[in-house]
């Protein structure tokens, strides 16, 4: 099976999931300048971030990673994360299951 989604179809604030029920889990992030996501861990999961638009900040155990578009962020989802918008954004995020050899 194969599916298609158009990230601008996916409308749900601050985020929806493009293929429910499907692995690995894919998220659209979209958050307004000013707007950021508690701190919170994914221990289960690997995690990439791409950034489509806008400006994010994303701290991991506290360390600022600052995305502009194009750029990917990758960690593993034990760390602690918290994105805040520094301008109107939208990612793509991909949350893997961890592997049991890791």
């Amino acid at each position: 099976m194969t599916d298609t989604v158009a990230l601008d179809d996916l409308t749900e604030r601050p985020r929806e999931v493009a293929f429910p029920g499907s692995e690995p889990k894919t998220v659209r992030l979209s958050l307004d300048a000013g707007d950021e996501v508690p701190a919170h861990r994914h221990p289960e999961r690997q995690i990439v971030i791409h950034l489509v638009s806008g400006r994010l900040d994303v701290r991991v155990d506290g360390e600022s990673n600052v995305l502009e578009p194009g750029d990917l962020l990758r960690f593993d989802g034990k760390r602690e994360v918290s994105p805040k918008a520094e301008e109107d954004s939208t990612a793509l995020l991909v949350l893997a299951p961890r592997s049991d050899d890791e």
